[in-house]
């Protein structure tokens, strides 16, 4: 039976707002504030949530490419955005994308990334990329939607089932970083010791550059 969402537990986010304007505008006003590191501290805030998820089942994978137009995109193997319908038969997803992660926004002391900056949640990659694409698979079905400087621009639309389930992040960060820069080694093999559960590969598919895992 479909149960209002007012009823909703919030724990990550809130369910009541799907956008937050204000909040990604707070965070597009300070974007060497929220993302210190440039477009590789924006893969590190997607990556958290697929350690989450591979820390909750003991264990998952996780793919990171490189695209030659200077999009970068995250793959995981995970349980997929929690989607649910509310009392009037809407679908609704889990506004991870365009409001505050309860957990972390708020409190920067709660957890470091591995490249020692604050975790802050997947609205700041949202906000600080021009557009962002959000494909989602869960037992249930599957879905995409994109983002535009963290204002969704689509509506929740269907994707044929694979028999998979996880997320995949696509998105372009703000041109005026510059291009990606992959860091050293030495901060890809941190990545295996503070999320154990997560097996991470790098492709780099804008240069003939070998495939690196962590």
């Amino acid at each position: 039976m479909d149960v209002s969402r007012a009823s909703w537990v919030n724990t990550t986010h809130d369910w009541s707002g799907l956008v937050d304007a204000a909040h990604l505008a707070d965070i597009r006003r300070s974007p060497a504030e929220f993302a210190p590191d440039g477009p590789w501290h924006l893969v590190l805030e997607v990556l958290a949530y697929a350690a989450d998820e591979a820390s909750s089942k003991g264990g998952g994978r996780c793919v990171v490419v490189l695209h030659p137009d200077g999009s970068l995109s995250v793959r995981d193997d995970g349980r997929g955005t929690d989607t649910r319908v509310d009392e009037h038969g809407q679908v609704v997803k889990k506004p991870v994308m365009a409001t505050k992660d309860l957990r972390f926004f708020d409190f920067p002391q709660a957890e470091t990334l591995p490249d020692g900056h604050p975790r802050r949640g997947m609205s700041v990659v949202a906000a600080l990329s021009e557009w962002l694409a959000h494909t989602n698979r869960r037992l249930d079905g599957a879905w995409t939607q994109r983002y535009e400087q963290g204002v969704p621009v689509t509506g929740l639309e269907p994707v044929d089932a694979d028999g998979t389930t996880g997320t995949l992040v696509h998105f372009r960060p703000d041109t005026s970083w510059g291009p990606v820069t992959l860091p050293p080694a030495g901060d890809l093999a941190r990545l295996a010791a503070l999320w154990p559960h997560l097996e991470v590969q790098v492709d780099d598919r804008r240069v003939d550059a070998p495939e690196a895992t962590a």
